[in-house]
């Protein structure tokens, strides 16, 4: 049995769907007794209540884990209690800086730390932007053709969630990989402008940029409601340049046995969010 937490996210739900598909025993982890996602098995709990883990926990061989939440080491035990054989924990590739300072990097730092410090054997995945960050733009779209979106001059090599849980699914099971690290990403570098010109091209939509000054990026930002430490820590990336994430790195292909999918692929696979509020 594989436990996945954030099963009804773009990771966890392209990561469930794929361990359902091929006959493995998956359990997703929900807050409520909602329906999960089609082929696993529910199991309620908190990620902030360790104890509150335990009957989802019970008979699980593998765990995909999420950062962040307020007891890691905690979840951490209760992993070892119930005799996980390992945990891959999705991570970032902004760990490796090591800057307790920046809000996003500290939870990733502590959430690999307590990993690290767990009696379970662990991998960790460090992947650069997702792609379903475009989803984002979802609401301008459905407005018009033009995209507002911070950081116009960051290119950001872009991982589609489906191969983030293709690797997943390739390590969780197999002990070559305890205790390794790996960083992950797309096969390209892409500014925000590349994507609306390929999604525009999916779309069959002439869509264009307009980048954000450094002010009016703060200002969107506090206004969708991130959480102003938030907002510091991706000015210090991207606007300060503390965060290369326009690095491509071969461990799709090395792992999968194939290159990582484009953005184009993802934006096709996933065009009918881009339109059904436009039609």
């Amino acid at each position: 049995m594989i436990l996945v937490t954030g099963a009804t996210g773009h990771v966890g739900g392209e990561l469930t769907a794929r361990l359902a598909a091929s006959g493995r025993p998956v359990r997703a982890l929900v807050r409520n007794a909602a329906a999960p996602p089609a082929g696993a098995e529910a199991a309620v709990g908190d990620l902030d209540r360790p104890d509150s883990l335990r009957p989802a926990l019970k008979g699980a061989r593998g765990v995909f884990l999420l950062p962040g939440y307020a007891d890691m080491p905690g979840v951490l035990g209760e992993c070892a209690r119930a005799g996980v054989e390992h945990v891959v924990l999705l991570s970032s590739i902004a760990a490796a800086d090591g800057d307790m300072d920046n809000a996003i990097s500290r939870f990733m730092i502590l959430s690999e730390e307590a990993v690290r410090a767990s009696p379970v054997p662990w991998t960790i995945l460090r992947p650069s932007g997702f792609m379903s960050n475009t989803f984002q733009w979802t609401a301008q779209l459905a407005a018009g053709d033009v995209v507002r979106a911070p950081f116009p001059t960051v290119p950001v090599a872009m991982i589609d969630p489906y191969d983030i849980a293709a690797v997943a699914a390739r390590v969780l099971l197999d002990p070559a990989h305890h205790g390794r690290v790996h960083a992950l990403s797309g096969p390209e570098p892409l500014l925000p402008a590349d994507r609306v010109r390929l999604l525009g091209e999916v779309l069959g939509r002439p869509l264009r940029l307009d980048g954000l000054t450094d002010e009016e990026a703060r200002e969107e930002m506090a206004a969708d409601g991130t959480p102003p430490a938030y907002v510091d820590a991706f000015f210090r990336y991207y606007a300060d340049g503390t965060l290369d994430d326009s690095r491509v790195r071969p461990t799709v292909a090395e792992l999968l046995g194939r290159p990582p999918r484009t953005f184009t692929q993802w934006a096709t696979a996933h065009a009918d969010a881009f339109q059904e509020d436009h039609r």
